[in-house]
């Protein structure tokens, strides 16, 4: 590793320890020609993947974008940053878990909306208007019906 004071290319390990959750190892690190100490992380190095949208585009998979559009469906809602974080977590988890390099946005939306369903129904029907693109009431009312027939209850609030 190179010293980022002196730019030699020779430094020891001082300390490991694991961060981000487990995802990544910290190293604290000596330089061996000036003494400097400095951190670096390694992380995994995942292949990209890339989402199919609708109109047949390609783009990256983007974490945050999807995070975003669940934060957005569950504003003013009972349901935590880390439960929309470990949902992102798990749909990225299950559509990596595939080995496939692309993925259709359906699918990915799938996968939230199954998660969703169980976590808060208003947050469900608010990722579901956006994703399925209610055309008028009666699609929408459609989606409220099989929610309820399926046992869930919605939330009144």
């Amino acid at each position: 590793m190179i010293c980022p004071h002196c730019h030699h290319d020779s430094s020891k390990v001082i300390d490991s320890r694991p961060s981000d959750e487990g995802r990544a190892i910290r190293r604290r690190r000596e330089c061996e020609f000036c003494g400097t100490r400095f951190t670096t992380f390694e992380r995994l190095e995942k292949a990209p993947l890339l989402v199919i949208k609708k109109n047949g585009n390609r783009e990256e998979f983007s974490r945050e974008k999807l995070l975003r559009g669940i934060v957005r469906a569950a504003e003013k809602r009972p349901v935590t940053m880390d439960q929309m974080n470990g949902i992102v977590d798990k749909v990225e988890n299950e559509i990596r878990s595939t080995g496939e390099s692309e993925v259709r946005s359906q699918l990915i939306g799938e996968h939230v909306m199954k998660i969703l369903a169980k976590v808060d129904d208003v947050t469900y029907i608010r990722f579901a208007s956006v994703y399925r693109e209610f055309k008028d009431m009666n699609s929408f009312m459609k989606e409220v019906q099989e929610m309820m027939a399926n046992g869930k209850k919605i939330d009144k609030k």
